[in-house]
């Protein structure tokens, strides 16, 4: 007789391959690569100075309601990040490695956080998730276990950051993709896309983490907030616009690459 825990990712891996749920996911792919190019344009108005939302996703989902059908992408956007988060909880009963499973843990958690910013866009509240963070960690400076909060959360992002990185010059995340299914031309693009796209955002996650910490040391609350403060950070640098355009850059090889993600990621 099959125990539960057999039973449960038997369950989960039947759900897995509902034919509406890959659908969602792959359509949520297409959303996670244009919110993506649209953080990179927001990258490239901070760098030109130009008045700009946060360098943040929730600043490029701003920018989307903005244009014309943005309220409809960002439904479609939401709905896509809910399905991926899905897919994940399900990865988490039907994979038995546990790196595996935290790896899911926190795609689910980072997918349903961007649903939320989207359903707080359409709802139209304007405070970004840069000033959420801001305001939770200035809450939290005041006591000394909240310090340490802030501390261990900055390592958190940081360690993510190195992941990304390590994932990017690695070219691990060719394992999650159906390689085969690629010509060579195609393979070869993909790849040059996901290591720009995944050292970028690596880079960018571990200042950010950094400055979580640096902001629990120095009890400044302004850095705390995520990527625009590590946007803002680069842009203080003696050469900050190229290094913001160089960002610019490796965000919309991501956005490519979650693009390609929607046609040949193993879902």
């Amino acid at each position: 007789m099959p125990s539960l825990s057999s039973q449960a990712r038997g369950a989960a891996s039947r759900a897995a391959d509902n034919s509406w749920l890959e659908r969602l996911t792959r359509a949520g792919f297409l959303g996670y690569g244009v919110l993506h190019l649209l953080f990179a344009y927001v990258i490239v108005q901070i760098a030109v100075g130009a008045p700009a939302a946060d360098g943040d996703q929730s600043g490029a989902m701003h920018k989307l309601a903005e244009k014309p059908f943005g309220t409809a992408l960002i439904v479609v956007m939401v709905v896509g990040l809910v399905a991926m988060a899905i897919w994940q909880i399900l990865e988490i009963v039907t994979v038995r490695r546990n790196l595996e499973r935290l790896a899911s843990a926190g795609r689910v958690a980072f997918y349903l956080y961007l649903s939320w910013n989207g359903v707080k866009v359409l709802q139209g509240k304007n405070k970004s998730s840069a000033d959420t963070q801001q305001n939770a960690t200035e809450g939290l400076l005041g006591s000394s276990f909240g310090r340490f909060t802030v501390v261990l959360a900055g390592l958190v992002v940081a360690a993510i950051g190195v992941g990304l990185a390590y994932a990017g010059l690695t070219k691990r995340f060719e394992r999650h993709l159906k390689v085969s299914q690629m010509t060579a031309a195609t393979r070869r693009l993909i790849q040059r896309l996901g290591m720009a796209g995944y050292t970028a955002k690596g880079i960018a996650y571990g200042i950010a983490g950094v400055l979580f910490v640096v902001a629990a040391v120095q009890y400044d609350p302004d850095k705390a907030r995520g990527l625009d403060a590590a946007l803002r950070a680069l842009a203080e640098q003696s050469y900050g616009t190229w290094l913001l355009i160089l960002a610019a850059l490796g965000f919309a090889a991501y956005g490519l690459f979650a693009i390609a993600e929607a046609r040949y990621r193993k879902v």
